[in-house]
């Protein structure tokens, strides 16, 4: 088990936006023979969602969340790679991305994180990402779910736009959908028809497993 004062340290890593702090953890994590999911979970993305909490209060700007960000990843990356394939989802592709005309990603940043740590394959079209974009890169890379998040009411639109894509497509039954963000809900998961609802990174992640087993 991680100690908590490890854990505090990593999240602060990513608050004061100290990517030598952080990359160094990381491969002290690995060095003492720390679990990376732990770590990952426990310790960097509670720094990230600080960060993000910040940026809501305005004690943020953008440029300072992206920057941020980066340095979670930095961390994530080195012990994503050591994440031991007994605990990987074979097979399992997944394409994510924040809908069209919504520049937030740092929910999104988490849940690609997390699910690249358990594993999955993991496609991230960024922000600001076109419907017609998501069923794309689904049929190119034969993905088995497509994510989308929402940050704000009047993008969550965008979420409803594409089931409705899929279905005029023909490809609804072929993947399953999850959606997530700040405003999104079950009641609206419901009301679009999406298969599943994230309320937060790992949840995604437990709703993912549930979707692949299903």
């Amino acid at each position: 088990m991680v100690s908590r004062e490890f854990l505090e340290a990593a999240a602060e890593s990513v608050v004061k936006c100290d990517k030598d702090q952080a990359v160094d953890l990381a491969h002290q994590a690995l060095d003492k023979g720390m679990d990376p999911l732990e770590v990952i979970t426990d310790g960097f993305t509670v720094g990230i969602v600080r960060v993000g909490e910040m940026f809501d209060r305005g004690e943020l700007f953008l440029p300072e969340l992206v920057l941020c960000s980066e340095v979670m990843k930095a961390a994530t990356d080195i012990l994503n790679a050591a994440v031991v394939k007994e605990e990987q989802v074979k097979g399992a592709k997944v394409v994510i991305g924040t809908v069209e005309g919504d520049i937030h990603d740092i929910g999104k940043g988490i849940v690609v994180t997390l699910m690249k740590a358990h594993g999955f394959e993991v496609y991230d079209l960024g922000r600001d990402v076109p419907i017609m974009r998501f069923i794309e890169e689904a049929e190119r890379v034969g993905a088995d779910v497509i994510g989308s998040s929402a940050l704000l009411t009047t993008t969550m639109e965008g979420q409803k736009k594409l089931e409705e894509a899929l279905r005029q497509e023909g490809l609804r039954e072929k993947y399953k959908t999850i959606v997530g963000g700040a405003p999104v809900t079950e009641r609206w998961r419901k009301r679009i028809g999406a298969d599943a609802y994230a309320e937060n990174a790992t949840d995604a992640v437990t709703k993912v497993l549930q979707l692949l087993e299903g």
